[in-house]
């Protein structure tokens, strides 16, 4: 009985020094465009690898390139690490990943892989301001000199008038390929896979954990995507157009809040919005409920609120840094959704005729005068008085007699339940003033 108790006890007490001896590393995917969306889960996986106390991470890259500034928030995230993190070219890192490939501790490289060709571009390919393109050239230096390397090779990727003899001419972006980044020391490694890279990096036997985004990171990033964005807005503006037509608060408003919400706090959540787009939004929907609520009509309120809305919504598609490119997709972002909003109103009023429920609202026979159809005018309600049925805005309902009247005003705003008086009838259109 004794020996198996020190048998037990010697088991429970290696068990922990065996699994300490078992090297961890975590594996982050950095795929497709470089979005504001992949910021997030990059940070997040470098920090539960520091928590989970990792011996390293490694970047498997395969991407073309994307957003600037999502590039340089994952850049500042792999500097800021705790451990030692690898970046694993696999095949390709242009533009924006290249800024994090050279951002890693380390650059491995598959044979056949490329990285560079990093000049900010706009929406169309074509090459940025001055101004951007200086700032991305010193984003690349200043990353490579921090890491030891040559940071006229870094600034070479992104200026083409930059030339590295023997390497790169001037006029040419350069991007190197896995032999001349071993040569200049862009890479320290030609590695095949997975395990060729752990043991190039001294952890050959480490257990390998691939982290996935999880179901916030993968919402997000549905809903800042370029085909949803649009839907999300045009659903906004179309509740707003509904809540101005109706004049009170109630299904479009809860959906236009709704959607604009998600909208913009997606954006928040990402850092492409901040207080200032949140505070504009918020300008813009004061201005229209003082449009809705207080003053008659469609005017200077409703016109300034909508414009404070949209550039809101725009800037909240840019980031703190847009290059021309991303000025252009939310410019183009914004206009779809603006498209969608009138297709859908122009359906809805094509329908609205033809529909059952409104039947009573449209005269879907057409009268004529010349075949005989004339309007009679309602003389004798003229100097009667009565009481508005609903607010004049100044077309409404009210009540003359013992009738049901649609009425207008001259331009007055009347409040519901005040009394009228009919000046003038024109046909079925019949003229009320405010009494008192």
């Amino acid at each position: 009985m004794r020996r198996w108790l020190v048998l037990t006890l010697a088991l429970v007490a290696a068990s922990p020094a065996a699994s300490a001896q078992t090297p961890l590393v975590y594996r982050i995917d950095v795929t497709g465009t470089v979005e504001n969306g992949l910021a997030p889960y990059i940070a997040r996986g470098i920090s539960e690898a520091e928590a989970a106390g990792a011996d390293a991470v490694y970047l498997d890259i395969d991407t073309p390139g994307g957003r600037v500034d999502a590039a340089e928030r994952i850049s500042d995230a792999i500097r800021a690490a705790a451990i030692p993190v690898y970046a694993f070219v696999n095949p390709r890192a242009f533009s924006a990943g290249a800024l994090i490939a050279i951002s890693a501790n380390a650059v491995y490289m598959r044979p056949g892989a490329v990285m560079g060709a990093a000049t900010p571009v706009d929406g169309e390919g074509v090459r940025a301001s001055e101004k951007m393109v200086s700032a991305m050239r010193a984003e690349f230096r200043a990353v490579a000199e921090q890491r030891g390397l040559d940071p006229r090779i870094a600034e070479a990727m992104v200026d083409e008038r930059i030339a590295i003899p023997g390497l790169d001419p001037a006029g040419e972006l350069l991007t190197l390929t896995t032999s001349e980044a071993l040569r200049v020391g862009y890479a320290k490694a030609e590695v095949t896979d997975e395990a060729a890279l752990l043991r190039e990096v001294g952890l050959p036997e480490a257990r390998v954990i691939a982290v996935e985004p999880n179901w916030a990171e993968q919402a997000v990033r549905f809903l800042t995507n370029p085909l949803v964005a649009p839907l999300l807005l045009s659903l906004g503006v179309l509740g707003l157009v509904f809540e101005i037509k109706t004049g009170a608060f109630g299904v479009g408003g809860l959906l236009s809040l709704t959607s604009l919400g998600l909208f913009f706090g997606s954006s928040f959540v990402l850092g492409l919005a901040g207080w200032e787009e949140i505070l504009l939004l918020g300008l813009g929907l004061v201005a229209l409920a003082v449009e809705v609520l207080v003053l008659p009509g469609f005017g200077v309120a409703g016109v300034l609120g909508l414009a404070a809305i949209g550039g809101a919504m725009a800037l909240a598609m840019m980031g703190a840094a847009p290059t021309t490119g991303d000025v252009v997709q939310a410019l183009a972002v914004l206009g779809a959704s603006l498209v969608i909003t009138a297709a859908v109103v122009f359906a809805w009023l094509r329908h609205l005729p033809n529909s059952g429920r409104f039947r009573g609202l449209y005269l879907r026979d057409r009268m004529a005068q010349s075949e005989g159809y004339i309007s009679a005018p309602r003389t004798e309600l003229v100097g009667r008085d009565g009481i508005a049925l609903t607010d004049l805005r100044p077309a409404g309902t009210a009540r003359i007699g013992t009738d049901r009247v649609d009425v207008v005003t001259e331009g007055e705003y009347v409040i519901q339940g005040s009394p009228v008086r009919v000046i003038r009838s024109e046909g079925y259109r019949h003229v009320v003033r405010g009494v008192g």
